[in-house]
């Protein structure tokens, strides 16, 4: 692993191969897990193999708010530990999928947060290297939704030259205050 400013250093192609590098080997060592992952910002699936024909009364499966254990019963977890995160309880659930596998699903608390690994002690991913598939604006909550979109039309707007939405809020105040108060000029007036 090299350092921020190491990196900031390399070429491009050097960082590409770097970056390849990176993500062959957090793939090989996600591989080596004995079950399998996707996470979502708000949300965690966790598929772990089983025998075939497991049936729901032969799996051992405990949920906590910072822990989990998944396994056989009678026999040594197949996964077990502390999450990286805590979750909703009350919202997590389990099933045996196919009589195959046990599917975990999560709810993180902190729904606005990238995972690095399910569980503590397992290697971890880059998670500045994700790459949301469907974070749609429509997934978040009102108060942030709107900062996105403010900041995305901000951006916008700065590149074509125009007025950001703060800029066009002061405008239209004094556009207003010009309105009702026709006697002053403002023709020399600076907007800070």
């Amino acid at each position: 692993m090299s350092s921020p400013e190491e990196y900031d250093k390399m070429t491009k192609e050097e960082r590409e191969a770097k970056d390849k590098a990176e993500r062959a080997r957090e793939a090989e060592e996600q591989a080596a897990l004995p079950y399998k992952w996707k996470q979502e910002l708000g949300e965690l699936d966790i598929i772990v193999p089983v025998p075939k024909g497991t049936r729901g009364r032969d799996v051992n499966v405990l949920i906590q708010k910072k822990k989990l254990s998944v396994g056989l019963k009678g026999k040594e977890p197949i996964m077990a530990g502390e999450l990286y995160k805590e979750i909703k309880v009350e919202e997590s659930t389990w099933t045996v999928e196919d009589q195959e596998a046990v599917h975990v699903h999560l709810e993180k608390i902190n729904k606005q947060q990238w995972w690095e690994n399910v569980l503590t002690h397992h290697p971890k991913i880059d998670t500045s290297k994700i790459q949301p598939e469907n974070s749609k604006l429509s997934d978040l909550d009102g108060e942030t939704r709107g900062m996105v979109e403010k900041m995305m039309f901000d951006n916008q707007q700065k590149q074509m030259g125009k007025p950001t939405s703060d800029e066009l809020k002061k405008m239209e105040t004094l556009k207003k205050f010009q309105e009702m108060h026709p006697e002053l000029d403002f023709s020399n007036a600076k907007i800070a």
